[in-house]
């Protein structure tokens, strides 16, 4: 009995040194995914300006980003203008400045909330589709097939998923824009005594054009994280169909991140800037 004791203890893995072990191997973990995303993106650049572009497979991915995420980022966007107002007249009225409800919520639209949580219902909608459609042709083995024909999986694959979301994730963002600054126009109107020509006076005279622009700006970055790490994360998919569901949830995850991350950065280099 104390042999097998003194065995069991020598086994058991001290619980600092495996706690320290496990981070580690999480940091080496990020660094070779950070790796990796950033040379298929050096790579997808060079395919976008070295090949052909396929503008039928684009105007295809474009179709298929709008009509996959134009429905939720419609509800996100109102719901989310309407929320803000209720927010700021309840706060505001305490010290009797409910007019300016829509100077606040126009620049929080634009600047922020627009830009991002668009971005992040792109992520869970449309890089959960590319990475599952990419991982299920690596484990039926037609990527292979693509390389062996001498065709380049990446122009063939990513680029034309690349250039449709760099193309509709803006547009969509213009759009979460418009519907969030009117759903806080429905609140506002119907909370206190301002007009929908006062509210709108009130964003147009506030909402600059730098202000739009910066929030565009970002979604273009935000892009670019969601379809780089979509089709990373599906084209080094294996272990079958189980396989395709741990990489799709990788790519929500692991793009939900990036953009939170890439929004801090931005908005700090923005306004350096």
């Amino acid at each position: 009995m104390a042999i097998d004791g003194a065995r069991t203890m020598e086994s058991t893995p001290d619980g600092p040194a495996e706690f320290f072990r496990l981070c580690g191997r999480s940091v080496v973990r990020l660094c070779n995914n950070t790796g990796e995303v950033t040379m298929l993106g050096v790579a997808t650049l060079r395919a976008i300006f070295r090949y052909r572009w396929d503008m039928g497979e684009i105007f295809h991915h474009c179709f298929f980003i709008g009509n996959r995420s134009l429905g939720i980022v419609f509800l996100i966007s109102v719901f989310t203008g309407m929320v803000l107002s209720l927010q700021f007249i309840v706060g505001l009225s305490r010290f009797g400045l409910t007019l300016y409800t829509g100077q606040i919520v126009g620049l929080s639209i634009t600047r922020e909330l627009g830009p991002v949580l668009t971005s992040l219902m792109v992520a869970a909608r449309v890089g959960s589709g590319i990475a599952a459609e990419l991982g299920s042709m690596v484990v039926t083995e037609q990527v292979l097939a693509i390389q062996a024909m001498g065709a380049n999986p990446i122009q063939k694959l990513v680029v034309p998923r690349a250039i449709a979301t760099l193309i509709s994730v803006p547009l969509l963002t213009v759009f979460a824009d418009a519907v969030g600054v009117l759903g806080g126009m429905i609140v506002t109107t119907m909370e206190t005594n301002v007009t929908a020509q006062f509210y709108l006076h009130q964003i147009w005279t506030t909402v600059a054009l730098d202000d739009y622009l910066h929030g565009i700006a970002k979604t273009v970055v935000f892009a670019g994280c969601i379809v780089l790490i979509a089709c990373h994360q599906g084209l080094r998919t294996y272990g079958g169909t189980a396989g395709v569901g741990r990489s799709t949830t990788r790519a929500v995850v692991f793009a939900s991140v990036a953009i939170f991350i890439a929004d801090f950065l931005l908005t700090k280099l923005l306004i350096v800037l």
